[in-house]
């Protein structure tokens, strides 16, 4: 019994010892710590844009906004123009899509958006719009409240890429929130594919999913190259589709390029 104590207490002590060994190994906490750069203070009140934000659309001027040079929808452009009434941007069907005058490429949207409350057709001819980012890559609007069309085509889809990840969308003619980050894609030295995550109505939907290329109705997307910046576009899918409180903060996603 005694010996075995002893032998007890050796290998307590031998322990220790590695222990107090292995502490002397780590470097001291200071060499951890980063002190610059310093992030820059950014204000964000309850229910406003944040104070770096671009304001795209406050609810009076479509001065930021103009018609779009590439045409996804099913409307030509035309010299009818969209409509602002009770502080929202509303499609003017017909009109054509409408882009901002501002380009961006890794950038943080928030939108609203509100689909007719009074419903006609279903499937893909429900409160039908969208968001391109660079005027290539969408990310669908669509009246999805028990409306069964394919998955990643409903609200809320990486168009004909990918399903959201639930189905979060709100009965029609309730107001509901978009907020994207989009991670440009680079072609310097190869292709570095775009990336996008998105919470709908505060639901994480896309989870920096990366983009297989240019949106396309038919046949398989690509990639090709084109400008670090771009305009953003909203589509006229011939829906009176609804926004308001458009906002967007230019930021730097980081990349293993980077």
């Amino acid at each position: 019994m005694a010996r075995g104590l002893h032998l007890a207490r050796v290998l307590t002590i031998s322990t220790f010892s590695a222990a107090l060994q292995s502490a002397d190994d780590v470097p001291p906490p200071e060499a951890t710590e980063q002190w610059s750069p310093v992030p820059p203070v950014v204000a964000a009140p309850p229910g406003a844009p944040p104070s770096d934000a671009i304001l795209l659309f406050a609810g009076k001027s479509l001065e930021a906004w103009t018609h779009s040079t590439s045409q996804t929808g099913t409307s030509p452009p035309s010299s009818r123009s969209w409509k602002v009434v009770d502080d929202a941007m509303v499609i003017e069907p017909g009109a054509g899509d409408i882009q901002t005058k501002a380009a961006f490429g890794d950038v943080q949207l928030h939108l609203e958006f509100q689909t007719p409350r009074a419903v006609k057709g279903e499937g893909q001819d429900r409160g039908n719009s969208g968001i391109f980012f660079m005027g290539r890559y969408e990310l669908q609007i669509l009246d999805s409240y028990r409306n069964a069309t394919y998955v990643n085509g409903q609200a809320a889809s990486v168009y004909k890429q990918f399903a959201p990840l639930v189905n979060a969308t709100r009965a029609p003619g309730e107001w509901q929130t978009y907020d994207i980050v989009f991670c440009a894609p680079h072609f310097k030295g190869g292709t570095t594919p775009a990336r996008m995550t998105v919470f709908h109505n505060g639901v994480l939907v896309q989870n920096d999913v990366t983009l297989l290329g240019a949106t396309t109705y038919r046949g398989k997307p690509v990639y090709e190259p084109h400008e670090e910046k771009l305009p953003l576009a909203l589509q006229d899918h011939g829906s009176p589709v609804a926004f308001r409180n458009i906002w967007a903060r230019e930021i730097t996603c980081r990349t293993a390029s980077k």
